[in-house]
């Protein structure tokens, strides 16, 4: 899963964007990864699918990966918002089943499978994702299930962190190998992490 910061926008390189420009190059870049690929995505190609010279996303973005970050953190919040009600076991179920749909069916789900394995042998893009996505986004993770915690909800036997290791990665395996993720396995997750049996 992905302090109670919020993933952090990247700071304007250029003169201010126009916001319908700017919006067709993220649905651009969004687009050609689910068609095309990481490898295949160019920036030529993103400033010819959303109608904008390709100066002009250099003067706001210096690299496809920061127009990444910025569609999955901007899709991220609308698609998998944090639940901010008062967390119970199954609001965090929930909020996994979410996750899992957004991996497997969601065009930004694509883009965040992408940037964990660009991350992997490219330290640039793994520096940027941590310090402007998982971070922040774990935090909020980590936050909810604190507060699930301190509200007598669950009683993880894992301290947060690795509740959170544990519940996320099978789903994001089964996502980077194209498998399919059933619902029984997000409900045994929460079952066995979250309200363990007692000893």
């Amino acid at each position: 899963m992905p302090a109670t910061s919020t993933p952090s926008q990247r700071p304007r390189s250029g003169p201010r964007r126009d916001e319908t420009a700017r919006l067709a190059v993220l649905h651009a870049a969004d687009d050609l990864l689910v068609e095309h690929g990481f490898a295949a995505l160019t920036v030529e190609a993103i400033a010819r699918r959303a109608g904008v010279a390709k100066q002009t996303i250099y003067r706001w973005w210096p690299s496809k990966v920061e127009i990444l970050l910025d569609t999955l953190i901007e899709d991220t919040g609308k698609h998998l918002p944090i639940p901010t009600e008062t967390p119970t076991a199954e609001g965090i179920r929930d909020y996994l089943r979410a996750f899992a749909r957004f991996v497997t069916h969601d065009p930004a789900g694509k883009v965040l499978l992408a940037l964990i394995a660009q991350a992997q042998h490219d330290p640039g893009t793994a520096k940027s994702f941590h310090e402007r996505y998982l971070g922040p986004r774990r935090a909020l993770e980590r936050d909810l299930l604190v507060r699930a915690i301190d509200a007598g909800a669950i009683t993880p036997r894992l301290s947060p962190d690795a509740t959170i290791d544990a519940l996320v990665g099978p789903i994001v395996y089964r996502a980077l190998t194209g498998s399919p993720i059933p619902r029984g396995l997000v409900d045994t997750l929460v079952a066995d992490l979250l309200a363990p049996r007692p000893n």
